[in-house]
C-alpha cells in the first residue's frame, strides 16, 4: 500500500535529512525528485520543514544540529510508547541521545545509538503519522542498517523492536530481513571492506523511483557524488550516492514499478 494513514509499532514511519546547507538541500531534491519543501514558520521549530510530493508528506528536512555534525538521512521507527521504548534500549546497552521530546502537537520523537555504532530514531504519533506516501516513486520505500558488528546489532534491535531476524544469502551475500511478525520491515547487512575505515555502522534509506538511470543524472547533474553504480539486486536496479551535503542515500528501480 503506497499511501498511509499510520504505521503498526516497530515499523520504519519516517525519514528526515539533517542538512548543513537547508536551502541547497531543498534545490537538489526538488532536481532531482521533484519534492517541494514546507518549512514550519515558527522559530520554535528550529528551522525544520518537511518534503511533499503532489500533495504527500514524504520526508523532512532540517538543520544538522552540532558544530561539525554532518548531513545524514535519518530513520525513525513507530512507537505507541517512547518514554518505553527508551527504556528498552538502555536495558539493552543503548544509548539515549535524546529523551522523548514532544515536538508540539505533532508527536514525540526520540535519538538513541546502539552498542553497534548505529544512530535510530523513533516516533510516537501525535497529529504526524509519519511519510503518507511510501514504496513508490519518489518516497522511501527500505531502511537498511549497515553494520561493523551483526551480532550486536541483532540483540540490540531484537529487544528494542521485537524484531526478528532472518538470514538469507542473496547472489552470493548474506543478508539479514528484519521481520515483525510475519512482515518483513527492514533490512540489515555486514558493511563491506571497501567501506572506508572511519565509516561508522549507519542507517541507509532507499528511495524509489521510476527510471534509475535518468535519476543518477539528474542527481549528478545537481551535483550529487556516485558511491555505487547502478547494480542489480533481487529488488531491482539501484544506485547509492551522496548528496552535495555529503548525506548517502539509495536510489532504487523497483522490479514490480519498472
Amino acid at each position: 500500500m503506497s499511501q498511509r494513514s499510520g504505521y503498526a509499532p516497530g515499523v520504519p514511519c519516517w525519514v528526515d535529512l539533517s542538512s548543513t546547507d537547508v536551502e541547497a538541500s531543498v534545490r537538489f531534491y526538488d532536481e532531482v525528485f521533484g519534492w517541494r519543501a514546507e518549512m514550519i514558520d515558527d522559530p520554535a521549530a528550529g528551522g525544520y520543514g518537511q518534503f511533499t510530493y503532489n500533495g504527500k508528506k514524504v520526508a523532512g528536512v532540517g538543520p544538522a544540529f552540532g558544530e561539525g555534525m554532518p548531513a545524514t538521512w535519518n530513520t525513525y521507527v513507530a512507537t505507541e510508547d517512547a518514554a518505553a521504548t527508551a527504556d528498552r534500549v538502555k536495558n539493552a546497552g543503548g544509548s539515549v541521545v535524546m529523551e522523548p521530546m514532544q515536538v508540539f502537537e505533532e508527536g514525540t520523537m526520540a535519538v538513541f545509538q546502539s552498542p553497534d555504532g548505529s544512530f535510530i530514531s523513533i516516533w510516537e504519533a501525535g497529529r504526524h503519522n509519519g511519510a503518507e506516501l511510501v514504496n513508490e516513486p519518489v518516497s522511501f520505500c527500505w531502511n537498511e542498517l549497515v553494520t561493523r558488528d551483526v551480532a550486536t546489532a541483532e540483540r540490540f534491535y531484537s529487544a528494542v523492536f521485537g524484531w526478528s531476524p532472518h538470514l538469507q544469502e542473496m547472489e552470493g551475500v548474506k543478508y539479514t530481513e528484519w521481520h515483525g511478525g510475519d512482515a518483513s520491515i527492514a533490512g540489515m547487512i555486514e558493511m563491506a571492506p571497501q567501506y572506508p575505515p572511519e565509516t561508522p555502522s549507519h542507517w541507509m534509506t532507499y528511495f524509489a523511483v521510476a527510471d534509475l538511470d535518468a535519476t543518477v543524472g539528474a542527481a549528478e547533474r545537481a551535483g550529487a557524488t556516485i558511491l555505487v553504480g547502478a547494480m542489480d539486486a533481487p529488488p531491482g536496479r539501484f544506485a547509492m550516492l551522496t548528496d552535495p551535503q555529503g548525506a548517502a542515500l539509495s536510489v532504487i528501480q523497483l522490479r514490480e514499478i519498472s
